[in-house]
């Protein structure tokens, strides 16, 4: 008896990919279904199938009667030799981190309508940075960011779902996020200046953590101000008080 585990992204691929690997027909084996694929949201949280496939068992063969001459015809039945049980597991091969966040962004990107995305990266330590370049790069981006925020956070799920090692990614388009640290860096100033001349605090709208360390940066130098975040994420945003 032979039995093999397979996957695949619905449970009639897991069988078929089993049927390949056994060389066999559907109706010479026996099927159990051990997990039922899961789309998930965007690609992401997605469950493969797994069935469990053994071949049936044939009837026992009997070998040929031999006839012997002695001094009468006596009939001696040849036993069958029973073959030991072997089972054969599929080892699954381990998927790259990098390369599965990348096949998700571009089809989330498809998804969006975006159709030439070209992806490229750089690892340094437990640090990913994807570079997106696009002719739609705007929609990758969305309003002050968003889009491109909740990308990321997308993207270090599923490089994290299949990397042993805790990775944290980076996504940029184009120069946006160095043109956006610009801006942060212009904002701090010019909020805290507003805070200072009106003794008054000033509290910023929701930023991503990486955002608020911009403005705690720029601003750790002034004397007569000090920052402070306040909320829960998403919605966590910076307070300038004066001093």
């Amino acid at each position: 008896m032979t039995t093999v585990k397979q996957t695949g992204t619905t449970v009639e691929v897991a069988i078929e990919k089993a049927l390949q690997q056994l060389n066999v027909s559907r109706d010479e084996v026996e099927i159990e279904i051990l997990t039922q694929g899961k789309k998930g949201f965007l690609g992401f949280g997605a469950k493969e199938a797994e069935v469990r496939v053994t071949m049936k068992e044939s009837e026992p063969k009997t070998a040929p009667i031999a006839e012997q001459q002695v001094e009468a015809e006596v009939i001696l039945p040849v036993e069958a030799v029973e073959q030991p049980v072997v089972e054969e597991e599929v080892v699954q091969e381990e998927k790259d981190p990098i390369l599965e966040t990348t096949t998700y962004l571009i089809d989330v990107a498809k998804a969006m309508q975006v159709e030439d995305l070209q992806v490229n990266h750089k690892v340094d330590g437990k640090y990913v940075y994807f570079q997106l370049e696009s002719d739609k790069a705007a929609l990758l981006i969305g309003k002050r960011g968003q889009t491109l925020n909740a990308l990321q956070q997308l993207a270090q799920l599923v490089a994290n779902q299949h990397s042993k090692q805790f990775k944290v990614v980076r996504l940029n388009v184009g120069d946006y996020r160095e043109r956006r640290e610009q801006s942060l860096a212009q904002l701090a100033d010019r909020m805290a200046d507003k805070a200072v001349k009106t003794g008054r605090i000033v509290q910023l709208e929701p930023m991503p953590a990486y955002e608020r360390k911009v403005i705690h940066h720029t601003l750790s130098t002034r004397m007569d101000i000090e920052t402070h975040s306040e909320g829960a994420d998403p919605y966590r945003y910076l307070v300038i008080r004066p001093i």
